[in-house]
């Protein structure tokens, strides 16, 4: 690092290099005028020097500099003149033009339009600081001027602000170009460059902050540079360099400040206490009027303002300019600062910007008034997704605002929940509880009803369902809101309870139930315009849809990961448990690739501390992945990780059976018998015996080469006496049963069973069981001729055998749906039934079969019986199931 006088007169005399700017302002050279126009210590001026430097060789520029605070129209026309005279007199010496008393400004523009016309080649007439002109006569002349310009002459106005010369119609003809302040910033890169020929060696992260702050204003660049020649620790000094450090407050307020109006600078120093202002909070704050048009006024003069929307409402200061307001009102008024925070407070409150305003009501230390506003708003924040809000307002209360405060205690005790801590949520909510009684009797009613949908969502994340309905129930008592505010916490609270309940349904594989209530919970919040809690419905939705058919699991998880991309939380934790089921289903169909990605992105996304629930589904999704492309003792350790997410639950999961079966499969595939023994004795005294919990007993018979036991732990599920999760179990069941067959030597029953499972696994594309059963070597032998599912029956095969099917074109739906009879005889079209054949087959007559037939082509749109047939298949209209 440099340091000392030499290192600091360097800083200041460093020229960057801005090719790509030069070059932007020679090709705007080409127009008939081109304005310059940005705050001052942009770069304007080097600009134009470096442009100047390498344009002189291709035609002839003149360059006046407007004089600071110009009032003497005369004088700047007279030295327009006098510069243009003396540039195309070749280097004769011409005399001065003087003055006179009676001044005519048009007279002086027919002499400079005399004078251009004796130019014989191109000229760029260049005029510097036309921001100090006060002149109207002389801005009258200028643009008269600038419209009988002779066709080889340009001219290039600088300026702090746009100059007042009314130049649309050139903009119109495409005449005007125009270099603005946003062009004009550093790059990160030519400020690392800066700082390095200033002799100032920054690392990498220190550069970029210092970019940041500076937004790439060269002039703050360069008083850093200035600054950081004498220091002895720069990472420090970036780390809190600001509008207040001596070397940026000196310059801003000499070329800003100081050069303002008493009335603006009231303006600029009251509005600074906010991060963004409109004219009617700017007008709050200074108790004046007219605020917005100041505004826009200040920003059209590049005095470091700049708006934040296209209707130029909202606007806010350069970072460094609003760091030395705010310096400067401490100064020159520390007495009103408490004020204006709680003027802001209470402006940002009406207009519904509760953030804002528990921020300024904390800056005013007002701290009964911060947590009321905090209260109030903090579930509408948190379901809004702006949890790390909460918990950065929170940090900013001092300790004795926070203890033993029974309605911030349910605010802390949500912040806990989000973060995973159960136990300390736990806690805040006993001091809630504990401390119910200081509660005003007109927020009574809604600190109970904060209370209880608090402790729904703890008991949800604990996995302690039967506490959740209990809650539930509470809130779903609680008697009429009384304001607006209630009203608009009514609104939210059922559907976060709706919500909660459709999640414990899921969980529970109430699946019905729960996809109503999802549903429900997912409209009413996009109704009142809770996004992020719409997202978690959907989200949940998407696995509970499963259950209904992949098909329709698949579309409502893509439909929440493309709703939560929209926002901003395509990988927030709230759309793990969507990328989760996607990518299961995905994998049950044998898409691995595609699954893979999901699993990613959902491993990102997951807070286990935060979802038990969800991360067991995430391990069992992944456990799943690991067994489709082979890696079966991975597998067995993600199953296991999966069982560890059940010991943070209350409840039994659901899933928890299907997580334990395929590890036990997973155990057998890498021969662990034993511990795959082990885990089926204690499941065969499970209470219900699930039936993913029988094919684990059986894949262990099977390998203890006892056919006939797997057989006999296969039979509950066959007869409908043990619960399944999905129909995948029984795929899974059947390929086991067709490997007992073989053992026992009845081909016949294995082809049957092996074909009962590809009818059970067409519908929704089923790869994954055959895997889990390990079936392929039956699948490649089960007789192509004899299969009504030759397609499905040849992918699996190859995807078992590591090769990849490409994914088929989607399938329209049909605009009208097979009837009953319909779906009868279709099941029928694949056979070689003649229609007689097939009316005998159903007892109904041929006539019918054949009105049926004509009715199924038209819906399918097919021509003929093996059209049809193809397109059944494709729909997934062909299995058992359907007839």
């Amino acid at each position: 690092m440099a340091n000392g006088p030499r290192a600091s007169r360097r800083a200041s005399a460093v020229v960057l290099p801005r090719a790509d700017l030069v070059a932007a302002l020679e090709r705007a050279t080409t127009h008939r005028v081109t304005v310059i126009s940005a705050p001052p210590g942009s770069g304007k001026t080097f600009l134009l020097r470096q442009w100047a430097d390498v344009t002189v060789a291709s035609r002839r520029v003149v360059t006046v500099a407007v004089r600071r605070g110009e009032r003497n129209a005369q004088a700047f026309l007279l030295a327009l003149l006098q510069a243009i005279v003396s540039r195309l007199a070749d280097g004769v010496v011409e005399p001065e033009i003087a003055a006179t008393p009676e001044f005519d400004p048009a007279a002086i523009v027919e002499r400079i339009l005399e004078a251009l016309v004796r130019m014989d080649d191109q000229l760029v007439i260049v005029i510097d600081d036309v921001h100090e002109l006060d002149a109207p006569e002389a801005y009258s002349a200028l643009k008269d001027l600038i419209e009988r310009l002779p066709p080889d002459v340009r001219v290039v106005l600088s300026s702090r602000r746009d100059p007042r010369l009314r130049l649309h119609h050139l903009r119109l003809e495409g005449e005007l170009v125009e270099i603005r302040a946003s062009d004009l910033r550093l790059r990160p890169d030519e400020t690392k460059e800066l700082l390095a020929g200033a002799g100032v060696d920054l690392a990498e992260a220190d550069a970029a902050i210092l970019h940041e702050r500076t937004e790439g204003w060269a002039a703050g660049v360069r008083l850093a540079a200035i600054a950081l020649a004498d220091h002895p620790d720069p990472g420090a000094f970036v780390a809190a360099f600001s509008g207040s450090d001596r070397t940026v407050s000196e310059y801003l307020l000499a070329e800003m400040l100081e050069r303002q109006p008493e009335e603006s600078r009231r303006l600029l120093l009251r509005t600074s206490i906010v991060d963004r202002v409109n004219g009617s909070l700017a007008d709050v704050l200074t108790g004046g009027v007219g605020s917005e048009a100041t505004f826009r006024a200040l920003e059209d003069a590049n005095a470091f303002v700049v708006s934040l929307d296209p209707g130029r409402t909202w606007f806010r200061y350069h970072h460094l300019f609003g760091d030395l307001l705010r310096l400067e009102l401490r100064r020159t008024a520390p007495d009103e600062i408490a004020e204006l925070h709680r003027r802001a407070a209470t402006w940002l409150e009406e207009h519904g910007l509760p953030v804002e305003a528990v921020r300024h009501a904390q800056a005013a230390e007002d701290w009964p008034w911060a947590t009321r506003l905090l209260v109030d708003h903090a579930l509408s924040l948190s379901l809004d997704g702006e949890q790390p809000v909460i918990e950065a307002l929170l940090k900013a209360f001092p300790p004795a605002a926070l203890d033993a405060h029974s309605e911030l205690a349910i605010v802390l005790a949500s912040d806990q929940l989000e973060r995973g801590s159960l136990l300390e949520a736990e806690g805040y909510l006993a001091v809630a509880e504990r401390e119910a009684a200081s509660v005003p009797a007109e927020r009574r009613s809604r600190f109970d009803v904060a209370l209880a949908a608090a402790k729904v969502s703890l008991a949800r994340r604990r996995g302690d369902f039967t506490d959740v309905m209990k809650q539930v129930e509470l809130l779903a008592r609680r008697d009429g809101v009384r304001s607006s505010a209630d009203v608009a916490l009514g609104g939210e609270l059922r559907a976060v309870a709706l919500m909660d309940v459709g999640i414990v349904e899921m969980w529970s594989l109430r699946l019905d139930e729960a996809r109503d209530h999802l549903l429900e919970a997912a409209e009413l919040a996009h109704r009142i315009g809770r996004r992020y809690l719409e997202v978690a419905a959907r989200a949940h939705l998407g696995f509970a849809s499963n259950g209904s058919s992949f098909a329709l699991g698949r579309e409502r998880c893509a439909e929440a990961i493309a709703l939560a991309d929209t926002y901003g939380w395509g990988r927030d934790h709230v759309i793990a448990v969507a990328l989760a089921a996607y990518a299961g289903v995905l994998t049950f169909s044998g898409e691995y690739a595609r699954a893979e990605a999901l699993l990613e992105t959902a491993d990102t996304a997951l807070r286990p501390d935060v979802e038990p629930a969800t991360a067991l589904l995430l391990r069992l999704s992944r456990g799943m992945w690991c067994c489709g492309t082979g890696r079966w003792g991975e597998a067995v350790a993600q199953f296991r990780a999966g069982e560890q997410m059940q010991a943070l639950l209350v409840t039994q999961h659901a899933l928890a059976a299907q997580l334990r079966g395929f590890r036990v499969a997973a155990q057998v595939r890498i021969g662990l018998l034993d511990e795959a023994r082990s885990s089926v004795a204690n499941i065969e005294r499970d209470d219900p015996l699930w039936g993913e919990s029988l094919t684990a007993v059986a894949t262990v018979r099977l390998a203890e080469e006892k056919p006939q036991e797997a057989l006999d732990a296969l039979a509950a599920i066959f007869a409908g006496n043990a619960p399944i999760i999905h129909e995948f179990t029984a795929v899974q069941a059947k390929m086991l049963a067709a490997r007992a067959w073989v053992e026992l030597a009845d081909r016949a029953a294995s082809e049957a069973a092996v074909e009962d499972a590809l009818d059970l696994a067409e519908r929704d594309r089923l790869v994954l069981p055959f895997t889990m059963a390990d079936g392929g070597e039956l699948l490649a032998r089960h007789p192509r001729h004899g299969t009504a599912h030759a397609k499905l029956l040849t992918d699996v095969v190859q995807i078992l055998e590591g090769g990849v099917v490409t994914e088929a074109s989607q399938v329209d739906p049909l605009s009208e749906p097979l009837s009953r009879g319909e779906l009868r005889v279709l099941g029928h079209l694949p056979s070689n039934l003649s229609a007689p054949e097939i009316a005998a087959e159903l007892f109904v007559s041929a006539n019918t079969v054949k009105t049926h037939m004509r009715h199924i082509y038209r819906k399918l749109g097919a021509h003929n019986r093996s059209e049809a047939v193809r397109r059944a298949r494709e729909l997934g209209l062909l299995s058992r199931r359907t007839r």
